[in-house]
């Protein structure tokens, strides 16, 4: 994300050349509501932070205009000491709140000198108890209350971060409406990855895609360290924790990196090698690390800076050469992930100018990462359900080969009536759902006639009879009655529901009916008959293969005795069965 870089950036301070320059005061009237304080400012460092109210007052005369960008200072570890004269006209009533909109600052002391003598003073920044400040808002703002004449505004800045300085002098009713307009802002801004990690855990639990969850890892850190920047966390999540205060950025920015390696990793795991994507996983790893270290105060804020200079830049860095072979490849992932690394970079390079103190502190640096971070968020979002998108398709193509394979397996090819192996597994199933009021019919039948078809007219012709026989077969048959072809012009109807023999016989002489007109094939008539014998189960056996062996039987019987006839089995046709498959058993029921 955006901070990586801006993290990144911690050990190196601006240098800042300062030059004397005698500034004209900020006249605070009230027919212009909100006045900018920085242009007032003149400061002086405290290295040693040894520099008291009374020696900083004595000591104005030394106070320097800033050479840093607009509002920015830099990193500095040192204390600041910043004056800002004032002239408050008679026609003011006095009332100004100064506010600081940077909400990171640990510790401002703000003292209101006249005279020579301070007339009042407050205590700010994110390491004061929220409910001590003066005005409990998301900012660190306090209300200056003057009477008509001239102040010198003091200001005591400690912090262990960037002293980023957008310093404002407010009526009321202006404090507020700045104060609301932005609390809208970010109300939108933070629903966002709310409405997006609800919907990567719920996805991630539903579909058990182990993707969403790093990818709500990722929104988690990058979500709370907004939350964290703009000071609404400590306004409204963990208001008063100041342990939570002092860590949540170190805390949330390797969660969000580390998150982001393991996203990165998982979406181009097949355009990296094996040694890379175990570097990746290392990498996340020791950033995971490091949270742990910098949540027990081993390890302090200008460390993880450190570690996400190295560590937190490694997932873009080594996911752009998988982006662009996807990229190459016409994948949709490639182009996102190099749009989304693009923003990222341009991004951070405007936040490391404002941390380094060398690009102004204005609504649109300040707010750079948080609409970099929602670029980011949309754009991750995407490629995540690219991913699962490609990976349903793959599954969907997976099922369908899976599908065609099995029909090849269970399906005659010239008929597409089922095989011997798909009647069989098809007869199996069925046998389970019948009884004696549920009869199943399974009818074998034999073209009588075929082979005169096939010497005349040649295989050609008798392959396109077999296949209208099969749409014939298929048109007389009931809707989830089954038609298999068994061997060169033999046949099986299968056929379900049935109450009583004679409805088996009516469905065996529709079937005989069929072969009464004859088949035009092209240019030539044919005709062919058939006999059929059949079985009924559970009432003639309940096993598949002796079904099938005694319609066989009892279609041979019709053959011998004289063809173009229906023939159920009978006792005799199950002793000639079981006589074929256990001649010695057969004797002994004989």
């Amino acid at each position: 994300m955006a901070f990586a870089i801006a993290m990144a950036s911690a050990p190196a301070a601006a240098q800042t050349v300062m030059r004397a320059l005698p500034l004209a005061p900020l006249v605070l009237n009230d027919a212009h509501p909100v006045i900018d304080a920085w242009p007032a400012v003149t400061l002086r460092f405290d290295p040693d932070a040894r520099l008291s109210l009374e020696q900083a007052v004595t000591a104005m005369g030394g106070f320097e205009v800033p050479q840093t960008a607009y509002a920015t200072l830099g990193l500095r570890k040192k204390v600041a000491w910043l004056r800002v004269p004032l002239v408050v006209p008679p026609s003011s009533d006095g009332e100004w709140i100064l506010d600081f909109d940077y909400t990171l600052l640990n510790r401002i002391e703000v003292d209101v000198i006249s005279n020579g003598v301070a007339v009042q003073h407050a205590v700010l920044g994110n390491t004061q108890f929220f409910m001590d400040r003066p005005i409990r808002s998301r900012t660190h703002s306090v209300l200056l209350e003057l009477k008509p004449g001239s102040y010198d505004l003091m200001l005591r800045v400690e912090t262990q971060g960037s002293m980023i300085l957008p310093m404002s002098l407010s009526k009321i009713s202006a404090f507020h409406n700045r104060a609301i307009n932005e609390q809208m802002l970010q109300g939108l801004l933070s629903s966002l990855p709310v409405c997006l990690l609800l919907y990567s855990l719920l996805q991630w639990i539903g579909m058990r895609e182990m993707l969403y969850g790093k990818y709500a890892l990722l929104i988690l850190g990058s979500g709370l360290f907004s939350v964290h920047f703009f000071g609404i966390g400590q306004q409204y999540l963990w208001t008063d924790s100041l342990w939570l205060e002092r860590h949540m950025a170190g805390l949330t920015s390797l969660v969000a990196a580390c998150g982001t390696a393991l996203f990165i990793e998982d979406v181009l795991k097949s355009d990296m090698s094996v040694r890379l994507r175990k570097a990746m996983k290392i990498g996340a790893g020791l950033l995971a690390f490091a949270a742990v270290l910098h949540a027990a105060d081993v390890i302090d804020i200008y460390a993880v800076s450190i570690v996400m200079s190295t560590l937190g830049l490694m997932p873009a860095l080594m996911g752009i050469p998988g982006a662009i072979a996807r990229l190459r490849r016409g994948d949709n992932v490639g182009t996102y992930f190099l749009l989304a690394w693009t923003g990222y970079f341009l991004v951070s390079a405007v936040m490391v100018g404002v941390v380094r103190g060398s690009i102004g502190a204005n609504f649109w640096t300040m707010h750079a990462f948080e609409f970099g971070a929602t670029f980011d968020m949309l754009i991750f979002m995407r490629i995540a359900v690219l991913r699962s998108a490609a990976m349903h398709v793959a599954a969907q193509r997976a099922t369908l080969e899976r599908d065609n394979l099995h029909s090849l397996a269970h399906t005659d090819p010239l008929t597409g009536l089922l095989n011997r192996r798909g009647l069989n597994t098809t007869l199996a199933a069925a046998l389970h759902n019948c009884n004696p009021e549920n009869l199943l019919a399974v009818y074998m039948l034999d073209l009588d006639g075929f082979k005169p078809v096939n010497d005349q007219f040649g295989h050609d012709v008798g392959d396109e009879m077999l296949a209208v026989v099969a749409q014939r077969l298929r048109a007389t048959v009931r809707n989830g009655d089954v038609v298999a072809r068994v061997g060169g012009d033999e046949f099986v109807v299968m056929a379900g529901g049935l109450k009583s023999d004679y409805q088996a016989q009516e469905l065996g002489a529709k079937l005989l009916a069929i072969f009464r007109e004859p088949f035009s094939l092209g240019v030539e008539k044919c005709s062919v008959g058939a006999t059929i014998g059949y079985v009924l189960a559970p009432l003639d056996g309940h096993d598949a293969v002796d079904l099938l062996k005694f319609a066989d039987a009892a279609m041979y019987a019709g053959k011998q005795g004289g063809k173009n006839t229906l023939r159920r089995a009978n006792a005799a046709t199950f002793v000639a069965g079981a006589a074929e498959a256990n001649p010695a058993k057969a004797a002994s029921a004989a």
